[in-house]
């Protein structure tokens, strides 16, 4: 990945982390039970974390097979579950959201840990 190209991913990734838990903190009324619904699942009632990837993906217009290419060249080191089988598009899509949303979850707990 060329350093333009990380520097634009981690600029999105700060961004999407900010608001991810601006939002949490707000729906979640403080950032103690945002932490512990967080944790205790990433998809329940007031987190709704794979539905905020899709916004931020659909946002910065991430939803195409080159946009998730983006992604997973700057997440190429992760590990992630195989997807589903299907077309090459859905499976690099669905790639890049998984992988995004574990680096937001993980990034947001280190956030919302901070005094």
């Amino acid at each position: 990945m060329e350093a333009y190209q990380r520097q634009q991913f981690d600029l999105l990734l700060a961004l999407a982390v900010e608001r991810f838990v601006e939002r949490l903190v707000q729906r979640n009324q403080g950032a103690g039970p945002a932490l512990a619904r967080l944790r205790a699942d990433p998809q329940g009632e007031g987190v709704w974390l794979d539905q905020f990837v899709a916004a931020i993906f659909r946002d910065f217009l991430l939803d195409t097979p080159g946009g998730a290419c983006f992604v997973l060249q700057a997440l190429a080191r992760r590990r992630l579950a195989a997807p589903e089988a299907g077309a090459v598009e859905t499976m690099l899509q669905q790639m890049a959201h998984r992988a995004f949303a574990d680096l937001l979850a993980a990034k947001s707990i280190e956030m919302l840990e901070q005094p």
